[in-house]
């Protein structure tokens, strides 16, 4: 697990940050996904190679990622100490496709018409790691499927709204047009970074669906599995808190300060999730006003 968690290290992500709750052998499994996730994400997002060997590269991964999956060996190092993971929680290769597939949405589509587009990456890039994370957490309950979408899409919706402005300095526009088309935002304004009240009214909305995956979330986790999902629900803890942040501030993401939770937000939020746990309490810590 080497190269896997050399990669986890690095990336100081919320996603990594939401492991450290986890026992050892469960940590280890999700640093490898992890890695894969962080690996097939970089291929699609490096903008300086050109889109058609980005492509190759993607489905050089797939490739790979079915050898993985099939009991073939790997030629991809992360891959090879995944694979231990893959075969022991049975990961199945249709969701490792859906993801890259999500991936490749990114080569080509720099806007989403509506969201029922918009809402079909999400699941790919962000519900589908849920799918896969829950089958390494463990559960009872196949209610935890419809938990793992609704929080995917969720987290996702989040850090759209987070991310406008450095996704309008790459030429795209993730939030979708029938939406800025409602509240009378274009794609001018966007790409120019200028706020507006209309802006805030568009935002606002956008986070009122996320709200409404959160609390379907909440609603969906059967109580028998909250222990097992703790590292998810840590997720959902610290986006949520992330999501009220961007709302105190009017949405005014177009800035060029990017909003993020402190390390001492965070910190806070780990010991009250395991405060919790530790203390039975087992209801969310998000979708609440």
């Amino acid at each position: 697990m080497q190269e896997s968690q050399a990669i986890t290290k690095k990336s100081a992500s919320n996603l990594a940050l939401a492991f450290v709750l986890l026992p050892k052998p469960k940590r280890d499994a999700m640093s490898a996904l992890y890695a894969f996730c962080r690996e097939v994400d970089d291929v699609a997002d490096e903008d300086s190679v050109p889109v058609a060997k980005r492509r190759e590269q993607l489905a050089a991964w797939r490739a790979d990622i079915h050898r993985a999956c099939s009991g073939e060996s790997p030629r991809f190092v992360v891959n090879r100490e995944f694979q231990p993971v893959i075969r022991e929680c049975r990961l199945p290769f249709t969701l490792f496709d859906e993801l890259i597939k999500g991936c490749e949405t990114d080569l080509d589509t720099t806007r989403h018409e509506n969201y029922e587009q918009l809402e079909l990456y999400c699941y790919r890039v962000a519900s589908v790691v849920g799918l896969l994370s829950i089958e390494i957490f463990g559960y009872k309950n196949a209610a935890c499927r419809d938990y793992a979408i609704h929080l995917g899409k969720a987290l996702q919706l989040t850090n759209i709204l987070r991310d406008v402005r450095t996704d309008a300095e790459r030429g795209r526009i993730y939030l979708p047009l029938s939406e800025l088309k409602k509240f009378n935002v274009t794609e001018v304004e966007i790409l120019r970074h200028e706020y507006s009240e209309r802006f805030h009214a568009l935002a606002a909305s956008v986070a009122a669906r996320a709200k409404h995956f959160y609390q379907l979330a909440q609603q969906t986790l059967p109580a028998e599995d909250r222990r097992s999902m703790i590292a998810a629900e840590l997720m959902g803890s610290v986006y949520w808190r992330l999501l009220q942040k961007l709302e105190r501030r009017e949405f005014n993401v177009l800035g060029p300060k990017l909003t993020r939770l402190n390390k001492a937000q965070k910190i806070l939020l780990i010991l009250r999730t395991w405060l919790r746990l530790a203390a039975g309490v087992m209801s969310p810590n998000y979708g609440t006003p």
